[in-house]
């Protein structure tokens, strides 16, 4: 039997507390609606997010501005040189009274996860969090933890060619269902930042407008969006066109498809739809696959960028014919 697809009042709840969502983010991210939405859907897509770009923009104001909306844990994580994969998942504390290992967690377990600047910490303690992207889980001394639901990271990074700074490993970056960078407002907006700094701290107003349990139901919610099969081909075509490109020397996994489809979903439901549509694919396609790849030696020497290969990707990929794109009877479940 097929899946049921979300009803219209689960979908009216989606849009309603996600909007809610915005609104809040937008009043401390000024002038980047686009920025914010695909912000939320990674949210919604039950992703991790990485912000890349450089220092300034409020790439660490995003992410405080995400976590002040929702009433759940955050764990902040400021990574340094010295940092050790221990100071991200926690260790276990001899108690001299009881005779016993008493464990105490770290940030990483909390549903929502800031790590400012991820690439200036050593590769080593990058990698302690693999487990927990991927697994919502934590190993440590033998024992497994499980991670909050939902869980969600938000790290920042600063370009790789700036000082002090680390590559991620590839098994890394292919965790994070996407990266944005955040940008330099235009005119308008950086003076309403002016304005809005001047006396108040708009990040330190913001306040809650939903919780991790509500975030968790517009989750599954999102999931139970249907993707037709023309859908879910286009999906793969994508990702396995990267795979043949000659510009690059690794394309994207299958986890890359995976996590475009969710990411579409996502982005399909924050519009009100019960259903996906190539649009919405293309709209993540470039945030949820070029940092996966790797570019050959060529590629680097003329310039060509991931971003590059992918929308060039987009632009070769025939979409589904249009009749395709939805089902004409519902499941009921």
């Amino acid at each position: 039997m097929l899946q049921a697809v979300p009803s219209s009042t689960e979908l009216d709840e989606l849009v309603e507390v996600t909007q809610k969502i915005r609104d809040g983010i937008e009043q401390v991210i000024a002038g980047r609606p686009e920025l914010v939405r695909l912000t939320v859907a990674v949210l919604l897509g039950e992703g991790h997010l990485l912000l890349e770009d450089v220092p300034g923009v409020g790439k660490t104001t995003l992410a405080k501005a995400l976590a002040r909306s929702i009433d759940c844990t955050v764990g902040r994580i400021q990574f340094t040189p010295d940092l050790l994969p221990s100071d991200l998942t926690g260790v276990n504390i001899f108690r001299a009274q009881t005779h016993e290992f008493e464990f105490r967690p770290g940030p990483v377990f909390s549903n929502i996860v800031i790590g400012d600047e991820i690439n200036r910490a050593s590769p080593k303690t990058q990698s302690a969090l693999l487990e927990c992207m991927q697994e919502a889980q934590a190993t440590i001394d033998g024992l497994t933890y499980q991670l909050p639901r939902p869980f969600l990271v938000i790290a920042t990074q600063n370009p790789v060619e700036m000082e002090g700074t680390y590559p991620l490993p590839e098994a890394q970056r292919d965790r994070f269902m996407a990266r944005l960078t955040v940008g330099y407002p235009d005119r308008d907006a950086e003076l309403d930042l002016l304005d809005r700094q001047e006396v108040t701290d708009p990040l330190a107003e913001l306040r809650p407008v939903t919780d991790a349990a509500q975030v968790e139901r517009l989750i599954a919610t999102a999931r139970r969006l249907y993707a037709s099969p023309a859908i879910k081909s286009y999906v793969v075509e994508l990702v396995r066109a990267t795979r043949e490109d000659t510009g690059l020397r690794l394309g994207a996994s299958p986890r890359a498809a995976i996590q475009l489809l969710r990411a579409s979903k996502a982005f399909a439901a924050l519009s009100g739809r019960d259903h996906v549509l190539p649009d919405d694919v293309q709209a993540l396609a470039e945030h949820v696959l070029a940092h996966r790849l790797l570019p050959s030696t060529e590629s680097r020497l003329s310039g060509r960028t991931t971003a590059d290969v992918v929308r060039t990707v987009v632009a070769r990929t025939a979409l589904p014919p249009a009749g395709s794109l939805t089902r004409s009877r519902r499941a009921t479940g």
